[in-house]
């Protein structure tokens, strides 16, 4: 069974902060369910979006794995935010996590 959204980004969250990154939430979604962007800032320029990937059978056990919302290792801070107007408008019901940390730990479950 899958943890609704609203506990894992609370998790999340509080995980960044006890590795020392700052993490806050930018925009909250349904509680039970709802789809989960994380923004990962630098602050140096550079920046990464990462969403929900979706579930095989070999990730039975894992609550959520994500990948990178785009082909390039890091992205301009203005491409991210129009991707991110862009997802909102397609689901309303889109968390989006903030993470800002300059070495880019994103204390993220990567797939592949």
């Amino acid at each position: 069974m899958r943890l609704r959204a609203d506990f894992w980004v609370a998790a999340h969250i509080r995980r960044c902060e006890v590795e020392g990154a700052s993490a806050y939430l930018r925009r909250r979604g349904s509680p039970e369910a709802g789809a989960i962007i994380v923004k990962l800032d630098k602050l140096d320029g550079e920046t990464a979006l990462f969403g929900v990937a979706a579930s095989t059978e070999s990730d039975r056990g894992l609550d959520r794995r994500f990948i990178r919302l785009h082909k390039e290792l890091w992205i301009d801070p203005p491409d991210a935010e129009a991707r991110l107007k862009r997802e909102i408008g397609f689901d309303p019901d889109l968390w989006i996590v903030e993470i800002e940390d300059r070495h880019g730990r994103s204390f993220l479950d990567l797939a592949g």
